[in-house]
């Protein structure tokens, strides 16, 4: 049995800096850190994503320069998103399968560049469908097992470039079997797959699609495949499949209005698990930061402390950069 006031005062450990650190139950990293960046076409082009204040598309040449920053600051890896161009979009996405898209020639490019970074890339076949959406489609339905080779193909593509971890964020039935499969008869046998195990049907995605491009394409929902926000113990057995199917890491997406998630996924399965701090996140703190109601340096590094106080191992987010410097700092 503990002491009770005023034998005990809980105020004693936090009255001075060096005390408060000696007894921190939690510490936030730039290694605990990932970067998504958005590459576009061209040479020595920029482009601000309007609904994202202070995010920026890159073209691949200047992109290494940015991912040879976050590397200097400690930042473990970079996660790609292409915003392909309208008229490479098409019903079957065959662009995902070029082995020169945008996602190809950024990933060569930076493995060439900064080698000492680990390069993560999206699989799902949103920035290339004419309808935005993340599978094939017949009618007004999402073809599954369709899908599953198109996802094959695309991860192909990406590891046979250069990429570490393949990352699929389409959430059809089966996939990550299928790609890890297909690594392995490959002999691709180090790509790691870190599968968005846990993607909720988020309104909180809107500011990304605006980035890579895929917000006017989009037709419909992604409901019936993305799961409800009311549920967790469906998420719980999404885990267990992609685990069971050769999964090497889990994330939950969005990440602070499910931490719960996060903790209930870590409590269980005891594996690597991260977090995606969306796009709708980041845009809310920003709005407030950039309307002076609230500072940055503060409430950034708190928001992104939540996620390992739940259980996360590791965050994606697009402060990484900044943040990343002011640990450094």
């Amino acid at each position: 049995m503990t002491a009770a006031f005023p034998a005990l005062r809980m105020r004693r450990n936090r009255r001075t800096a060096w005390s408060r650190a000696m007894v921190r139950e939690n510490t936030l990293t730039a290694h605990d850190l990932i970067w998504p960046v958005f590459v576009i076409a061209g040479q020595n082009r920029t482009e601000d994503v309007a609904s994202m204040p202070g995010v920026t598309r890159y073209s691949v040449d200047l992109l290494v320069d940015k991912v040879k920053e976050a590397a200097d600051l400690g930042i473990p890896a970079v996660a790609l998103f292409p915003n392909s161009a309208r008229e490479l979009r098409t019903p079957d996405a065959r662009e995902a399968f070029n082995p020169n898209n945008l996602v190809c020639q950024a990933v060569r490019a930076i493995r060439q560049a900064v080698p000492e970074i680990g390069i993560m890339c999206d699989v799902a076949l949103d920035p290339y469908t004419s309808h935005g959406h993340d599978g094939l489609m017949e009618g007004d339905q999402i073809l599954n097992d369709a899908t599953l080779d198109a996802l094959v193909r695309q991860s192909l593509v990406q590891a046979e470039a250069g990429c570490d971890i393949i990352a699929p964020s389409d959430m059809m039935d089966g996939r990550i079997g299928r790609i890890r499969q297909a690594l392995e008869a490959k002999a691709l046998t180090h790509v790691q797959i870190m599968a968005y195990s846990a993607k909720y049907a988020s309104g909180f995605y809107g500011p990304f699609r605006d980035a890579v491009g895929s917000s006017g394409t989009l037709t419909g929902d992604k409901r019936t495949y993305q799961m409800d926000p009311a549920n967790t113990d469906e998420a719980i057995r999404e885990v267990g499949l992609d685990l069971a199917e050769g999964a090497d890491m889990v994330m939950v997406k969005p990440g602070m209005p499910y931490l719960d998630i996060v903790r209930r996924v870590k409590e269980t399965f005891h594996v690597p698990t991260f977090a995606y701090q969306v796009s709708g996140e980041y845009a809310m703190i920003m709005a407030a930061c950039n309307n002076g109601w609230l500072d940055p340096k503060r409430v950034v590094p708190e928001a992104l402390m939540s996620f390992k106080r739940a259980g996360a191992d590791g965050v994606l987010t697009y402060f990484a950069v900044e943040v990343a410097k002011g640990l450094k700092g």
